[in-house]
Formats: structure tokens, C-alpha cells, sequence
């Protein structure tokens, strides 16, 4: 069975950084795109960033180009979000999730096409 698990949330003043981490457990971690996605306080879910397979392709939502960073670690089944220059509006409960067709498929950011999620890390952004 597939588990994600998130680490690396907390509360941090507005613009500082914080780096979440997702570790995976039960498949073949190296075949998946993986995504980052949040829920906002309003309870809006909102694509954040995810990452082909090996690593080539990333994509981010335009709330966090120039200040997020996707990478993954598969040797470690690791997918890890950077997250600098934060601002309230970034507030939210971070999941990482798994596409598992991402090895026969380009990167997709629709979360239906994500089966696996994690549980969650609260990210508050203090002004």
C-alpha cells in the first residue's frame, strides 16, 4: 500500500522560507510524478508545483514560480518543496501526492490525476 508522508511545515514570518519534505513508502517511487498541492483556509485546493519522474520536467503554478522549488530525491523516494520569499497568502495545509502514470504520461496538474496523497503539513505565514 502506498503512503506519503509530509514533514517540514510550521509557522514562519512573511518572507522567510520553509522546505517540506514527502517520503513515500509501498511502490516504485522513481515512475510517479509528483505534485505539490495546498488547501487554502478557504478550502480551495490549489496545484502548487510537481515533477516528472526523473526530474526533467517541473511546473509550477504562477503563485510560485521565482519562489518555489520542486526537486526529488528517488534514490531516497524524497520529493522536497522549497518555499521561500512566503507571504500570508501561502497559508494553507500543504499534501503531496502521486500521479502513477507519470512514467507513460507528460507532467499533469490536475489533482484527479493524482491517486495517492499524504496527510498533510500546515504551513502559517505570519505577517
Amino acid at each position: 500500500q502506498v503512503q506519503l508522508v509530509e514533514s517540514g511545515g510550521g509557522q514562519v514570518q512573511a518572507g522567510g522560507s520553509l522546505r517540506l519534505s514527502c517520503v513515500a513508502s509501498g511502490g516504485a517511487f522513481s515512475t510517479w510524478t509528483m505534485g505539490w498541492f495546498r488547501l487554502t483556509p478557504s478550502k480551495e485546493r490549489q496545484s502548487v508545483a510537481a515533477m516528472s519522474w526523473n526530474g526533467g520536467s517541473e511546473y509550477y503554478a504562477d503563485s510560485a514560480k521565482g519562489r518555489f522549488t520542486i526537486s526529488r530525491d528517488n534514490a531516497k523516494n524524497t520529493v522536497y518543496l522549497q518555499m521561500n520569499r512566503l507571504n500570508p497568502e501561502d497559508t494553507a495545509v500543504y499534501y503531496c501526492a502521486a500521479d502513477f502514470e507519470g512514467w507513460i504520461t507528460p507532467v499533469r496538474f490536475g489533482s484527479d490525476n493524482y491517486k495517492a496523497w499524504g496527510y498533510g503539513t500546515q504551513v502559517t505565514v505570519s505577517s
